[in-house]
């Protein structure tokens, strides 16, 4: 499995004042995607100085703040195998995932509790 991202995502109704407490901390905005999954959910890419990342994804129905592992893969479906057969659950309960033009994704759950956002970007030339 060839993983090529892994930092934090936070998870929040409240994304805004997340956001600038990064801004604050010397992060700078690089990439935005909203409407995901077709509903009113935007995920903000940060980036410091020192090439740290962070992600801020603002979900309305979170009652509480939820950070996890953003982790990017080159192939979805070979790492959501790879986790399930570790025992994580697809946090809808479904086998259901986001999908865009450019990539897809879900959340899965560790036995233990801890979770990590699984994404492949679909690159342009594998559209």
């Amino acid at each position: 499995m060839q993983i090529t991202t892994f930092n934090p995502m936070i998870l929040s109704k409240n994304a805004d004042d997340i956001i600038k407490l990064f801004e604050e901390l010397g992060f700078e905005r690089k990439h935005q995607k909203d409407g995901i999954d077709g509903k009113d959910i935007s995920s903000v890419r940060m980036t410091d100085a020192n090439g740290f990342h962070v992600d801020v994804a603002r979900v309305e129905n979170m009652e509480r703040d939820m950070t996890t592992i953003r982790m990017n893969v080159r192939d979805f479906n070979e790492a959501y195998e790879f986790l399930k057969s570790r025992g994580f659950k697809n946090a809808t309960g479904t086998d259901h995932t986001a999908n865009s033009e450019s990539s897809i994704s879900c959340l899965m759950i560790s036995p233990s509790g801890f979770s990590i956002q699984l994404t492949q970007h679909i690159r342009k030339e594998d559209r």
